[in-house]
């Protein structure tokens, strides 16, 4: 589809411009010039409206949407082990899917166009990211060893086949996903960086997100985990760490060195008590970092405007430095260096070249007026309500908040229920 968004405030990497934007073929084409020959099909208004990159939400559980708000203010590892695991064996293969469906919903609604799952239901996220129309990478969430190895060997199979079959897809690429250290063995992470060398693709691992983690796994191997995967060379991959909240110094110096991206989760992290990742002492490092939300079990939202307030407000306050982590810098986090991290060319910026994944936001609201600085009122001001236009791979999926891809009412629906299977609305 040929596009054409008139005169709008765009924002151009650290600066704001005035533009018309050219796309055709999912790709940014033109900014201001005309290309030649070209025939839009459709013409948006940028009248009132900004243009910034779709943001990039680097760490989600898509389909546990099914469990928000139902395990809350409770310690991590009651949270994660005595409710959230019992939920899941309930669940099977099409919950997810409808529970991935509402996460999309979600994530388009907020100005969210590519995401990073780790999932555990085999082909509900692609099969959801198809109907939507949104862009993801997508790892099937890996755990075994000797004391599971049929267990584990199952979900390898099963991480095999779903890349196998959405190969061709243009808006999904794949990752493999060790889960953490404390829920794979030497053998079985050894095993996944094998299959990750034959396929040529990166990994996705929980890191240090608990104290209760790095002392088990200085009980088990001596060493932090970041620093037992470097001894096994875990970080010769292209390597997405989630969370990285109890790292030493130390650690922090091995991710610098061998390349690793951070995806900082800074809400979840709060809310299951489990601290606040030292983004400023990573960022000075010259350290990759990203955003993502987690999963709305432990968020309870996926809208990475609330992220981006967190991740900028978190690390003033805790450095007492207020220039610490500024709103470009976090913009910054929540687009390019969440491309970067999970190995897209081309996209996180409005930029010729770039592919046309652009998310419009209305101005015409309280919180947005006046627009003194607009890249500081994205970390400051928005809440993700203003997003009222989402173009993916240059494919509108949703215009003047009205979803072009996804049917709201059959979402929830479905979701209504699923909550009756859990136990919930009674």
């Amino acid at each position: 589809m040929n596009i054409i968004i008139r005169d709008i405030l765009a924002v151009v990497g650290a600066e704001t411009v005035r533009s018309d934007i050219y796309i055709g073929n999912g790709t940014i084409l033109s900014l201001n010039e005309r290309p030649m020959g070209f025939v839009p099909d459709k013409v948006i208004s940028g009248a009132d409206r900004l243009a910034i990159p779709a943001l990039i939400n680097c760490h989600t559980h898509a389909y546990m949407s099914l469990f928000r708000n139902i395990a809350d203010d409770l310690p991590f590892n009651e949270w994660l082990f005595d409710r959230i695991m019992p939920l899941e064996d309930i669940i099977d293969g099409e919950d997810a899917y409808w529970g991935c469906m509402l996460s999309c919903a979600e994530m388009i609604k907020s100005g969210t166009g590519t995401f990073c799952d780790m999932h555990m239901f085999p082909n509900a996220t692609t099969e959801a990211v198809k109907k939507s129309g949104m862009r993801a990478v997508v790892s099937r969430g890996l755990s075994g060893g000797k004391n599971d190895a049929a267990g584990g060997a199952r979900r390898i199979n099963e991480a095999k086949a779903e890349l196998e079959r959405y190969s061709s897809e243009p808006l999904i690429s794949f990752m493999l996903a060790p889960h953490a250290v404390f829920t794979c063995d030497r053998d079985y992470i050894k095993e996944i960086m094998r299959l990750a060398e034959r396929l040529s693709l990166p990994l996705n691992i929980h890191i240090s997100e608990s104290a209760a983690e790095v002392k088990s796994s200085l009980s088990e191997y001596g060493q932090t985990p970041v620093e037992y995967l470097d001894s096994i060379g875990f970080f010769a991959h292209k390597t997405l760490a989630a969370h990285c909240v109890h790292l030493t110094e130390k650690d922090m110096d091995i991710l610098s060195q061998r390349n690793v991206s951070v995806a900082a989760n800074p809400k979840s992290n709060l809310k299951l008590g489990n601290g606040i990742a030292p983004i400023k002492a990573l960022h000075d490092r010259g350290i990759n970092i990203c955003i993502g939300t987690d999963s709305a079990a432990s968020n309870n939202s996926l809208n990475m405007f609330s992220e981006m307030n967190f991740t900028a407000l978190l690390h003033k306050g805790t450095s007492g430095d207020a220039s610490a982590i500024s709103s470009s810098e976090v913009l910054s986090m929540a687009t390019e260096n969440g491309a970067e991290a999970l190995g897209i060319d081309c996209l996180g910026k409005i930029e010729v070249g770039y592919k046309a994944d652009i998310a419009l936001i209305s101005t015409s609201n309280p919180q947005m007026q006046p627009m003194n600085n607009p890249i500081s009122a994205l970390s400051y001001s928005a809440t993700g309500g203003e997003v009222d236009t989402m173009i993916t791979g240059g494919e509108v999926v949703m215009e003047n908040r009205r979803l072009t891809t996804l049917d709201e009412e059959e979402i929830y629906h479905n979701i209504k229920r699923i909550t009756k299977k859990l136990g919930g609305n009674k």
